[in-house]
């Protein structure tokens, strides 16, 4: 499907530009396209640009890049996911629509869907039309202040209009992961906090019976939430010429003192107690790294803090950002799915050579002659045949025992590694194929989606990286990846760190507040309007950001320990505007104000504290030399 849009892309701008100057470069055109398609049935902004303007031609540009695109899969036979979604919402729609929902609601008498807040417009209408109405019933399960998926096309906004629209609304009023005293700490951080949106606010609840007193015992510090502030002053951190810390000291700062406490905390003898439903002791285990998690968005911050750990001894692996889709691999897996696709194509055969199937060096490639190519495209058309006729198992199969697959693999220092995820991706492609009936250019493109996906940090976890020492070792994994999840014990090393947005002038979607806030593309790139819906999507990045953290932090069962630092675009943080740019009503600003001083910093979260008797630490995060992790022997009670 890349590749189509590719072809589009160039066949429209050629065609507009043949004869004439072009008003913007090519790479506009691809990204004005593809915002186009990936929002297949979201009006165009600008409406109203004068018909010679530019921004109008860039409008007709995302119009005709749907249709034309439209057009082709048609003539090519292909169908998306989301050309499934559409066409089944037009189909109701439409003058048949009525009956078709009549048979839906006859065959499933309750429709139930779960995590209701990453669906879309689309995907609500479908459900509204066919099992809205009737006799039958239609349960919608979901936290808006989960809703993290917004880049996946995920829009909140339908979760909202489903919730206004329901007949009746029920609450989940216990929490069955953290002990009472965490949830405490975080009714005091998030008290009535808008997460991005005036209907997406924090609820209080209380934990299980059984959870009621804590589980952690034996720490170091046993406060449910540790807020360690780094000071200006500490020796390690630079400064920048305003007074600010910088990120990148404050980043290596903090990851040594995550990695001291962690020795401190592993070497301390405490221990999880174990309990049964009715808050009955059945024992007790050791806490061990397995039972610690650290949270963090990007890849680089994952390797931080699993340097730090290793410099200490503590065990780590990252897991989620080492994704089993970010992995070379997988991209060894799509070099070979293109070369079979077409299996004439020489530039795809040079790539698939590169890979463990075929396993040449760059040096045979440059120098093999005409017959050595011919039997590569000979193997690539028998492979295609395989594939084919009897899917990814059997060319698994075929190319393992054929081409020596495993010697090769196991022949370089990180074989163990990479031979299993080549065969864990090898199980997904067939689950892939084999569930959704998938041929060779669609499998490829799935495979394609989970790269791209993987490569923006996200993940889920049947998909993460398999080795069964890693459930023995501390979990450095994203947040996205997190989602789901729980962990006895969660550090939080860079919440004070805002997500990285698009400076660059780019087409975007937003809610406009002016058309009941309808997802909306605005592909002007110029004008007063295309400044304001700017702003709006700024807006929207960052109110996910807040629910980002706000997933996070609900990860842990019974201790989280967050860092905080005073650097120039922490103020615009999820953390830094949750407790310094808070409005009474719980509206959190897009844009912080300011950096606090440390002491002042110190002060608001020791309010904090206040408000939460017990269940809130506020320490100086001050890096102490503990000295390498020597581990004891587990044992369980």
């Amino acid at each position: 499907m890349r590749d189509l849009v590719e072809e589009v892309v160039d066949d429209l701008y050629v065609r507009r530009f043949r004869d004439s100057p072009a008003q913007f470069g090519r790479q506009e055109a691809a990204r004005i396209a593809r915002i186009a398609i990936e929002n297949p049935v979201a009006p165009v902004e600008p409406c109203d640009a004068p018909e010679a303007s530019i921004a109008a031609m860039r409008r007709r540009l995302a119009l005709k890049a749907r249709d034309e695109l439209e057009r082709r899969k048609r003539r090519a036979g292909l169908m998306t996911y989301d050309d499934l979604l559409t066409r089944l919402q037009a189909t109701l729609a439409g003058p048949g629509g009525d009956t078709v929902a009549a048979r839906l609601r006859a065959r499933y008498r309750v429709v139930l869907v779960d995590e209701f807040q990453d669906t879309d417009p689309v995907q609500w209408d479908i459900m509204r039309r066919a099992f809205g109405a009737g006799d039958g019933t239609l349960v919608l399960i979901g936290d808006p202040k989960q809703a993290i998926y917004a880049f996946r096309g995920a829009d909140v906004y339908a979760y909202l209009d489903a919730a206004a629209k329901a007949g009746d609304q029920a609450t989940l009023g216990v929490n069955w992961r953290s002990d009472q005293g965490l949830i405490d700490a975080y009714d005091a951080l998030f008290a009535g906090a808008r997460l991005g949106h005036e209907g997406i606010v924090h609820r209080t609840v209380r934990a299980a019976d059984a959870n009621r007193a804590t589980r952690l015992h034996g720490a170091p510090s046993p406060t449910p939430l540790r807020i360690r502030v780094v000071h200006r002053d500490e020796p390690s951190v630079e400064l920048t010429r305003q007074g600010y810390a910088s990120n990148t000291s404050a980043r290596e700062h903090i990851a040594r003192d995550l990695a001291s406490e962690l020795v401190a905390l592993l070497s301390s003898g405490a221990e999880i107690e174990l309990r049964n439903e009715d808050g009955t002791t059945r024992g007790s285990t050791l806490v061990c790294p397995g039972d610690v998690a650290v949270l963090v968005r990007t890849h680089r911050n994952a390797d931080l803090v699993r340097d730090a750990l290793d410099q200490v001894g503590i065990p780590a692996v990252i897991n989620g950002a080492g994704s089993v889709f970010a992995t070379e691999p997988a991209r060894d897996w799509l070099r070979l799915l293109e070369a079979i696709e077409r299996p004439a194509s020489d530039p795809r055969a040079r790539a698939v050579a590169l890979t463990p199937f075929v396993g040449w060096t760059a040096a045979q490639v440059a120098a093999a002659d005409e017959e050595q190519w011919e039997d590569v495209h000979r193997r690539l058309h028998y492979w295609a045949r395989v594939l084919r006729v009897r899917g990814v198992a059997s060319l698994t199969e075929t190319i393992t025992l054929v081409e020596g697959l495993p010697a090769r693999v196991l022949a370089r220092a990180d074989g163990e590694r990479r031979l299993t995820d080549l065969r864990h991706v090898a199980q997904l492609l067939h689950g892939a194929a084999t569930g959704d009936r998938l041929g060779v250019t669609a499998l490829t493109g799935w495979l394609r989606r989970r790269i791209a996906s993987a490569e923006r940090e996200t993940g889920d976890e049947e998909r993460s990286r398999r080795l069964e020492s890693d459930a023995e070792a501390v979990q450095v994994l994203t947040i996205h990846r997190s989602k789901g999840l729980e962990f006895p014990i969660v550090c939080f090393p860079f919440l004070w760190e805002p997500t990285w947005i698009d400076k660059d002038v780019v087409p975007f979607a937003f809610h406009d507040p002016d058309a009941g806030d309808r997802r909306t593309i605005d592909v002007a790139l110029e004008g007063s309007a295309f400044d304001e819906h700017r702003k709006q999507h700024r807006v929207e990045q960052r109110g996910e950001d807040l629910r980002l953290a706000y997933v996070a932090l609900t990860r842990a069962q019974h201790q989280a320990v967050v860092w905080w630092a005073g650097s120039w675009d922490s103020r615009d943080s999820a953390l830094g505007r949750l407790v310094f740019d808070r409005a009474q009503d719980g509206t959190i600003a897009a844009s912080g104000a300011s950096v606090p001083q440390d002491d002042d910093a110190v002060a608001r979260f020791a309010e904090l504290a206040e408000a939460a008797p017990g269940c809130v630490a506020v320490e100086r995060a001050s890096v102490t030399d503990s000295g390498p992790w020597a581990p004891t022997p587990r044992r369980g009670t």
